[in-house]
């Protein structure tokens, strides 16, 4: 099967966090009257299953500690993914430059993909996460856009590194440019750009009763 690179997301014009090779997405026009969502941008690493194995955003194949949880996420839930999609999300295992301490799981999802290529609705995307069995990004804001409010979001950069914007609806692959956007604390590559190094230190995880 085909495996696709999950994009790259531009950052917010007011993102602190982007660095020389990033991109921004200057031009806001197609979140004007549409209704968004947007989810807490989670510190881990983008990864994107299919029914029949999984990677990582790179498409790095060598294995490593940190995937060894996913890796058998995809082996419980991977039939349950038709044939010819995937679903993309955040595999927190590893504690990056922040510490988790009250996850849900080490997997969040937040976009599935069908076979023609089209990001499924927020709505529909949420459904999904019930059917596997793991949770979405914390909701920050869904509304119809409203520059002033996403920009008044309050971000505790001690415990979190930032947020996406979505447009609610389903959307196609060539317009994820237009269609997700992100805002990053500042400092973020410089404390995490060398975890896959270090040894694997897991994230905590919320007890339940």
């Amino acid at each position: 099967m085909t495996r696709l690179k999950y994009p790259r997301t531009p950052h917010l014009p007011w993102s602190p966090g982007a660095t020389a090779d990033d991109t921004f997405l200057v031009d806001l026009r197609d979140f004007e009257g549409r209704e968004v969502v947007v989810t807490e941008k989670l510190d881990g690493e983008n990864t994107t299953l299919y029914r029949d194995g999984l990677h990582a955003r790179s498409l790095d194949p060598r294995p490593h500690p940190s995937r060894h949880w996913v890796k058998a996420l995809q082996g419980r839930v991977g039939h349950s993914i038709p044939q010819g999609w995937r679903v993309c999300g955040e595999n927190v295992y590893a504690r990056h430059s922040l510490a988790y301490e009250q996850l849900e799981s080490y997997f969040y999802l937040f976009s599935v993909w069908d076979e023609g290529n089209t990001a499924l609705s927020w709505d529909e995307t949420v459904r999904w996460a019930g059917v596997l069995g793991v949770p979405t990004p914390r909701v920050l804001y869904r509304g119809v856009w409203d520059e002033a409010r996403v920009r008044a979001l309050r971000v505790d950069e001690a415990v979190m590194e930032g947020y996406v914007v979505r447009v609610a609806e389903a959307f196609a692959y060539a317009a994820f440019a237009r269609c997700v956007a992100k805002w990053v604390r500042a400092g973020h590559v410089t404390t995490d750009e060398h975890w896959m190094h270090r040894a694997v230190t897991p994230n905590g995880l919320r007890r339940t009763p």
